[in-house]
C-alpha cells in the first residue's frame, strides 16, 4: 500500500471514528432522557457538547466539507 493510500484510510477512519462517537453520545443523551423522563443534567450536556467539539474538530482536520457539522447542529 502507498504512502497516499494509508494517509487517506487513515482520514477516513478518523473522521468515521468521529461519527460513530458523537452519534453514540447523541444515543446516550436520548436514552438517559427517556429513562429519566427529562433531560439530562446540564452539566452533562455541556460536557457532551465539548466532547461533540472535539470530535467534529478532528474530523473537520482530515474531512473538511463534510455533512457532519451540519448534522450535529441539529442533535437536540
Amino acid at each position: 500500500m502507498k504512502e497516499t493510500e494509508i494517509k487517506e484510510m487513515l482520514a477516513d477512519l478518523i473522521w468515521l471514528n468521529a461519527l460513530i462517537a458523537t452519534e453514540l453520545i447523541q444515543v446516550t443523551e436520548n436514552t438517559s432522557a427517556i429513562l429519566r423522563k427529562s433531560p439530562p443534567p446540564q452539566s452533562c450536556l455541556d460536557e457532551h457538547n465539548a466532547l461533540r467539539d472535539t470530535a467534529l474538530s478532528m474530523a473537520e482536520k482530515y474531512r473538511p466539507g463534510t455533512l457532519l457539522s451540519r448534522h450535529l447542529g441539529k442533535h437536540q
